[in-house]
C-alpha cells in the first residue's frame, strides 16, 4: 500500500509548484500569498462508476465479514455497501483488490462502532461507517493519511500520530474474535457496568427466519452459506433439496462415529448389531454403510444400510438413500434399544439385515420386474433398527473444554462455523465462557436458586380460559414477591394462546375475538410492573394462533412458524413501555424490560455461543404414536433371542458407562430411579424401578435428539417451509431443549450433554387447579418443574 501512497504524494508534489497568482497579475504580489495546495482534478485519479450486483460480491463479502469478523450481513445491507463499492472503486474493485480493504475496514468500522452481530442498513450505523470511509478514499483507494473519525478501526498507540498505516500482520487474531460488540479484553470489574452486572445484557433471541442458513458440502466436507435468497415458494427442486441436505447431514455425523471408522487393529466382527451394544457408537467393531444401489448383485448377504424410512406408492415400507430404495420386510427386526425409541416414516434409520433379490435365476433389475420407480428389485430383511447416534454439542464444536476438564480435544469439529450469527465457538468461544464464569460467578451459591440466572418456561397458555389467566397471575406473584435484584432474567410463554384456531372463521369472532384475548394478557401482566421492568419476556405462538391458524384451522401448520402479528400485540407493548417509565431507576445502571414475540421454533443464547436454547412448541408425542412403526413383542416364540433376557440389560448398561456415569440422566423425584439398572424382563414399559412418564420422555427425547431434527416426519404429516427447513437443524447439539407438548407429563432429563425439559400444560390436567411450570438455572445448566395452587 505503501507504493500507491508514494505516487500519489510524489504528483502533489509537481502541482504544488504552479504558481496560483501569476507574474502578469494586475493586481500584484498580495501581502498574504495564498499557499498552494494540490488541486483535485490534476491529482485525484479518475473512478469509473460500475453496477455491482450484490450476488457478485457476496463470497468476498461472507469472507471478509463472517469468517474474519464473525459478523452477518443482511441483504439490505450488503446491497448498501455493493452499490458503495462500485460507486467509489470502479471496476478496479476485484483486480486491484480494493474491495477486500474497504470490506474490511467497514467491518472494522462496525465493530469499533459497538454495532451487533448482525450488519444492518436499518441502523445508522453503516451509512455514517460508509460516510467517514468515503471522505479518506482516492481513487478507490484508503488514504491513511487522512485522519479518520471516531469510528475508525485502525489501531494506533496513544503516543503515535493517528496517519500511522495500517500494517495487517500485525494485528492479532484477537481483533476478529469480537461478539457482542465487547471482546474479552475489553471487559473490566466495574460494577456500576450493567453488560458484568446483569446476564440478561447477553442475551439474545434468534428468529427461525433470520437465522444464519448454511448447508453441508459433502465434497468438501464443511459447512457453507445457502448462497441464495429464501423463499416461501420456492422451486420444487428445492423439497429434494431439503431432504438432501437432511440426509447428508447425518451421514457425516455418523462417519465421524468411531464405530464406522476402521481401526488398523484386527478385531473380531458380530454380524448382529444389537450383540454389541445398544448405542451403535459404543460398539467395538467397525461398521461399513452400504449404499442402497449396491445391493444388486449381492443376494444372500448382510450389510447396514443408512436411509429414510418412507411409503412405496404401493404401500410398502421403504428405505431410500441417495442412490435408490429398497423394500423393507420388519417381521423379525427388532429395535436398537428395545423400546427405547420411536420410529416413523420421515425418520433416518439405520438397518442391518439381509438382502434377497426377487428370482435370482433372472438376474438384479432396477424398476422393472420387483421395482416401482427406482425402488430396487427384491427385498430387505432387517434384523435390527436404530437411530443414528447422536453426537455431543463438544465434539461438533471440536471444544476441549466446557466446565468439565475430562473431555478430550475433538478432531474435525465446526468450531468456526457461526450456525447463529451470534460468534463462532473457535472465535468467541473461550471469552465468553470466561465472560460466563465472570457474569454468573456473582450470583451466590446460597441464593443461586432463586437469583437472576433463571428462565421461566411456562406452556400452553390458553388466555381464553379463565383459570389459564388466574393460573398464570399465580406464577408471576411467585416471582414478583422476590427481592428485585433477584427477578428471573427470562419469561416464555408458549402457545397455543387459545383454545382453538378463533380465526378460521367457524363461528368466533376472528380476529377482534383474538385481539381482545391478548389484551386479557396485557391486563394481567400490567399487574406485575416491578417483573415487566426486569425481564425480558419471550411469546412463542402455537399452531392455534395466527396467521397461518386462519387457513389451516388449528391443524399442523408449515414450519417455521412466524411470530403473532403486531396488530394483535400493541397493548402488550405498551404495558411494557409504561412499566419502564415508572420504573424509578437510572437508565444507565439498569436494562429495561422487554418484550419479544418470536418464531416456532426460535432460539435463545446466552453469552454468544456458550449457551444455546431452542423452544418448540409441538404436539409430537401423538403423532409418534400415531406414526410409530409396531414390532413383534419380545415374548413371541418365533422372535429370535426372546429367551435371552440379559441382552436388553447389557445394551443398556453399556448405554449408562458411557460418559462418566449415566448419559440420560434425570432430574429431582426420577433421579434416584435413573440409577437402577431395567430388572430382567426385556420389556422396559414394565420395569417397576422405572416410572412410566420418565419412560416416555427418555424415548421421547432419544428420538428427538438423535435424529437431530425438529419434524422427523413425511411433509405431508407436518409440513416444512423448504428454504427454511436449516432453523429446524438440531446440530450441534443445543445446551438446552425446551419441547412444550401438553400430552407429556412435565420432565427434565439429561441426554448426551443437552438438557430437555416440557413444562406441559400451564393448568396442570387432571389435577384441580394446579399451575405447572418450569425453572432453568442458566448457572447449573438444570431445570426443574414447579408447582403451585391457585
Amino acid at each position: 500500500m505503501a507504493a500507491p501512497t508514494t505516487s500519489l504524494f510524489a504528483q502533489a508534489q509537481v502541482a504544488s509548484n504552479i504558481d496560483p497568482i501569476p507574474s502578469s497579475s494586475a493586481f500584484g504580489t498580495p501581502v498574504h500569498p495564498v499557499r498552494p495546495k494540490p488541486t483535485s482534478n490534476a491529482t485525484t485519479p479518475s473512478v469509473l462508476s460500475i453496477s455491482l450486483p450484490p450476488a457478485t460480491l457476496r463470497p468476498l463479502a461472507f469472507r471478509i465479514f463472517t469468517k474474519k469478523h464473525n459478523l452477518t450481513l443482511t441483504s439490505s445491507a450488503l446491497q448498501a455497501i455493493a452499490d458503495f463499492i462500485g460507486t467509489h472503486c470502479g471496476s478496479g474493485w476485484r483486480e486491484e483488490g480494493l474491495a477486500e480493504k474497504v470490506l474490511d475496514e467497514i467491518a472494522r468500522a462496525w465493530k469499533k462502532g459497538g454495532g451487533s452481530v448482525i450488519v444492518s442498513s436499518e441502523h445508522g450505523d453503516l451509512g455514517g461507517a460508509l460516510r467517514n470511509i468515503e471522505g479518506c478514499m482516492t481513487g478507490g483507494r484508503i488514504e491513511h493519511q487522512r485522519t479518520l473519525s471516531r469510528q475508525s478501526s485502525v489501531v494506533v498507540d496513544r503516543g503515535q500520530p493517528t496517519a500511522a498505516p495500517i500494517k495487517p500482520r500485525n494485528l492479532s487474531r484477537g481483533d476478529s474474535q469480537s461478539s457482542l460488540g465487547l471482546t474479552a479484553t475489553e471487559l473490566k470489574d466495574d460494577g456500576d457496568d450493567p453488560r458484568t452486572r446483569d446476564p440478561r445484557s447477553w442475551l439474545r433471541i434468534v428468529d427461525a427466519f433470520e437465522q444464519p442458513r448454511f448447508i453441508y458440502n459433502a465434497t468438501q466436507r464443511h459447512f457453507e452459506s445457502a448462497g441464495r435468497s429464501a423463499s416461501l415458494l420456492p422451486a420444487p427442486t428445492r423439497r429434494t433439496a431439503l431432504l438432501r441436505d437432511r440426509y447428508q447431514l447425518v451421514h457425516q455425523r455418523l462417519l465421524r462415529n468411531e464405530a464406522f471408522q476402521t481401526s488398523t487393529v484386527a478385531l473380531s466382527r458380530s454380524n448382529v448389531l444389537q450383540a454389541s451394544s445398544s448405542e451403535i457408537g459404543l460398539s467395538q467393531q467397525a461398521y461399513k454403510l452400504t449404499p442402497i444401489a449396491n445391493l444388486l448383485g449381492r443376494s444372500g448377504s448382510t450389510h447396514v444400510l443408512l436411509g429414510l424410512l418412507g411409503n412405496s406408492p404401493t404401500g410398502d415400507l421403504i428405505l431410500s438413500d441417495l442412490t435408490g430404495s429398497i423394500a423393507l420386510d420388519l417381521e423379525h427386526a427388532r429395535p436398537v434399544p428395545e423400546d427405547g425409541a420411536w420410529f416413523t416414516p420421515g425418520m433416518i434409520v439405520l438397518a442391518e439385515g439381509l438382502y434377497e433379490e426377487e428370482g435370482s435365476s433372472s438376474g438384479p433389475s432396477l424398476a422393472r420386474d420387483g421395482g416401482v420407480g427406482g425402488t430396487i428389485g427384491g427385498r430387505f430383511y432387517v434384523a435390527s433398527l436404530g437411530g443414528p447416534p447422536c453426537e455431543r454439542r463438544e465434539v461438533t464444536l471440536g471444544v476441549s473444554d466446557t466446565g468439565k476438564g475430562n473431555d478430550a480435544i475433538a478432531a474435525g469439529g465446526f468450531g468456526w462455523v457461526d450456525f447463529l450469527g451470534v460468534g463462532s465457538e473457535r472465535a468467541t468461544g473461550s471469552s465468553m465462557r470466561s465472560l460466563e464464569k465472570k457474569v454468573l460467578g456473582k450470583q451466590d451459591s446460597l441464593t443461586a436458586p432463586s437469583g437472576r440466572t433463571r428462565v421461566i418456561i411456562v406452556g400452553e397458555v390458553n388466555l381464553d380460559s379463565a383459570n389459564t389467566l388466574d393460573a398464570l397471575k399465580q406464577t408471576l406473584g411467585v416471582y414478583a414477591n422476590e427481592p428485585a435484584e433477584q427477578t428471573p432474567m427470562t419469561f416464555i410463554l408458549v402457545g397455543n394462546f387459545t383454545r382453538y384456531a378463533v380465526l378460521s372463521g367457524s363461528g368466533s369472532g376472528g380476529s377482534i375475538e383474538y385481539k381482545e384475548y391478548i389484551d386479557s394478557l396485557a391486563s394481567s401482566l400490567s399487574e406485575y410492573p416491578t417483573i415487566l421492568e426486569a425481564s425480558t419476556f419471550v411469546f412463542v405462538p402455537g399452531d392455534n394462533d395466527p396467521w397461518a391458524s386462519a387457513f389451516s384451522a388449528g391443524a399442523a401448520a408449515a414450519l417455521p412458524k412466524r411470530a403473532v402479528p403486531e396488530m394483535f400485540t400493541s397493548r402488550v407493548k405498551r404495558a411494557f413501555n409504561s412499566a419502564n417509565s415508572e420504573a424509578e431507576k437510572p437508565a444507565s445502571r439498569n436494562l429495561k424490560g422487554e418484550v419479544i414475540w418470536s418464531t416456532n421454533p426460535s432460539r435463545l443464547t446466552l453469552f454468544g455461543p456458550a449457551q444455546e436454547l431452542v423452544i418448540f412448541r409441538d404436539d409430537m408425542s401423538g403423532r409418534l404414536r400415531r406414526k410409530g412403526l409396531r414390532f413383534r413383542p419380545v415374548d413371541d416364540p418365533d422372535v429370535v433371542g426372546a429367551n435371552s433376557p440379559s441382552r436388553s440389560d447389557e445394551m443398556m448398561a453399556e448405554h449408562r458407562d458411557e460418559r462418566n456415569g449415566s448419559r440420560m440422566n434425570v432430574e429431582q423425584t426420577v433421579e434416584d430411579a435413573e440409577s437402577v439398572l431395567p430388572g430382567p424382563s426385556p420389556k422396559a414399559s414394565a420395569h417397576p424401578s422405572i416410572p412410566l412418564d420418565v419412560h416416555a420422555a427418555r424415548k421421547l427425547v432419544k428420538t428427538i435428539l438423535d435424529q437431530g431434527y425438529l419434524s422427523p416426519f413425511p411433509l405431508t404429516d407436518r409440513p416444512v417451509l423448504w428454504d427454511y427447513g436449516t432453523a429446524l437443524n438440531l446440530y450441534p447439539l443445543p445446551t438446552a431443549f425446551i419441547l412444550v407438548d401438553p400430552d407429556v407429563p412435565p420432565f427434565a432429563l439429561t441426554y448426551e450433554g443437552c438438557h430437555a425439559m416440557n413444562p406441559g400444560a400451564l393448568v396442570a390436567p387432571g389435577k384441580r387447579r394446579v399451575a405447572q411450570w418450569m425453572e432453568y438455572d442458566a448457572r447449573t445448566r438444570k431445570g426443574k418443574a414447579r408447582e403451585i395452587r391457585f
